[in-house]
């Protein structure tokens, strides 16, 4: 590759869709990039969260993924050396991914990419009757949103492959963390032990998926990497490490068959399947923070701020 001699390692990274994940990368990455004389730009959907992001020191651009962004966001676009992209592909227009329905063009006339990273879900493996499933397993989505997921991927990896830039898919399982757990389940009075025979989930606290990400970014791999913790468990057994956690009542069995759950909820239950997270450790050497949900409950429990979602950190300059 001729440009190869020509890469510093200044990283300026562009992160399409600013959610709660790519949030807690930029967390854990940002201040970094900055000092090395790089910077961090982000969409957003409005202009309110667009002046927060800009307040804290980063770059904003507006994109919803209805129509193309502005000049300036071009510019970032153009210089960036990596990407991170977690805006889902639309469920019942045959649109393809969003990114690339607008942008494919000016991402393909970039000669400063380096490695674009894509979340995922582990949903585009679909249901494997509870058996193991690694990186190479047989894709098989089951509902409309997985199987919009693996058409955008193979988007993904298409253009990687034109640029000669890796493309790393980071399939992700059941997202978790600060405001988003079982104790605040019980917080709101949303938490229930659904009884499915058989089924098991696995997870992912949302500081792993940062750590994933910063690995596969500065080693600049491709390929796929499952963001998914060591064990795959009934969410049951969640819902009762959380209770007596907390120390309240563990809520009653719900068969479910009586659980009314909505169509998107029932689509969960209807695939199971233990999602093996190997390639982490062999290709990212990684080591997971949070191997369970249990290590991750003590610890957001013992925190105190269990309840709160965090905020993007300022970049001190």
């Amino acid at each position: 590759d001729a440009n190869a001699s020509n890469r510093s390692e200044k990283m300026n990274l562009f992160i399409f869709g600013l959610g709660y994940s790519a949030t807690s990368f930029v967390n854990l990455v940002a201040q970094d990039i900055v000092k090395n004389g790089g910077f961090v730009a982000a969409t957003t959907r409005s202009q309110e969260k667009a002046e927060v992001i800009i307040a804290k020191g980063l770059r904003a651009h507006i994109f919803d993924g209805t129509k193309a962004g502005d000049a300036t966001m071009l510019e970032d676009l153009a210089q960036a050396t990596h990407i991170v992209t977690s805006i889902s592909p639309p469920v019942d227009e045959n649109e393809g991914d969003p990114v690339l329905a607008h942008h494919l063009k000016d991402i393909q006339a970039s000669n400063n990419l380096e490695w674009i990273g894509y979340y995922s879900t582990v949903g585009v493996y679909g249901d494997h009757d509870g058996a193991w499933v690694d990186e190479h397993a047989e894709l098989k989505p089951v509902s409309a949103r997985s199987i919009a997921r693996v058409s955008a991927e193979k988007e993904w990896m298409v253009l990687g492959e034109s640029m000669n830039v890796p493309v790393a898919l980071i399939r992700l399982a059941g997202i978790y963390g600060p405001g988003r757990n079982g104790f605040v389940n019980f917080k709101t009075g949303r938490a229930r032990r659904i009884i499915k025979p058989g089924q098991v989930f696995n997870r992912i606290h949302v500081e792993d998926i940062a750590a994933i990400t910063e690995s596969a970014a500065r080693l600049k791999l491709g390929g796929v990497f499952n963001g998914a913790d060591d064990e795959p468990a009934p969410p049951q057994d969640v819902v009762e490490y959380a209770a007596n956690k907390m120390g309240v009542p563990v809520p009653p069995d719900i068969p479910f068959e009586e659980a009314n759950l909505s169509p998107m909820g029932r689509s969960f239950y209807g695939e199971t399947k233990r999602v093996g997270n190997s390639r982490l450790k062999d290709a990212l050497k990684l080591t997971l923070k949070y191997p369970t949900y249990r290590d991750a409950f003590d610890a957001l429990w013992a925190s105190n701020t269990w309840d709160q979602t965090p905020d993007l950190k300022a970049i001190e300059q």
